[in-house]
Formats: structure tokens, C-alpha cells, sequence
């Protein structure tokens, strides 16, 4: 997924978009685990990429949420 994509999500939507690639991810491993070939090897690359995109985006926007808030102060 892309990061511009990403960025246009609100908090709930990254939320479960992360939740549904935790579940994806977890099939590809067992898959991987048991020895059966995966249909999309570089699969389980590209959805723990997009999980630390997601994580990424959460903490900046968290980031920017706090310094307005000093800066209110």
C-alpha cells in the first residue's frame, strides 16, 4: 500500500487496515513455517512493510498532537 494512501486514512481506518495485515501476515508465516511454498513469496515482505509504514504514520501524527498541545501552553 502506498504511503500517500496511508496518509489520507484516519486513525480507525489504519487501525484496522493494520489489524487485517497482522492476519495475512500470520497466514503467509505458517505457510512459510510448515514448509508449503507460498503463492507470493515476497508477500510477507510487503505486508510487514506496510504495518511499519502504518506504525510510522501513527507515531508522527502522535508527535504532532503533543507538540501543538505544548505549544497551547
Amino acid at each position: 500500500m502506498k504511503t500517500k494512501e496511508l496518509k489520507l486514512m484516519n486513525e480507525t481506518d489504519m487501525d484496522n487496515r493494520m489489524a487485517d495485515l497482522k492476519k495475512e501476515l500470520m497466514k503467509a508465516n505458517s505457510q512459510i513455517a510448515i514448509g508449503m511454498s507460498p503463492k507470493n513469496p515476497s508477500k510477507a515482505r510487503e505486508i510487514r512493510r506496510t504495518i511499519a509504514k502504518i506504525l510510522t504514520l501513527k507515531q508522527e501524527k502522535a508527535k504532532q498532537k503533543t507538540e501543538v498541545s505544548k505549544r497551547n501552553e
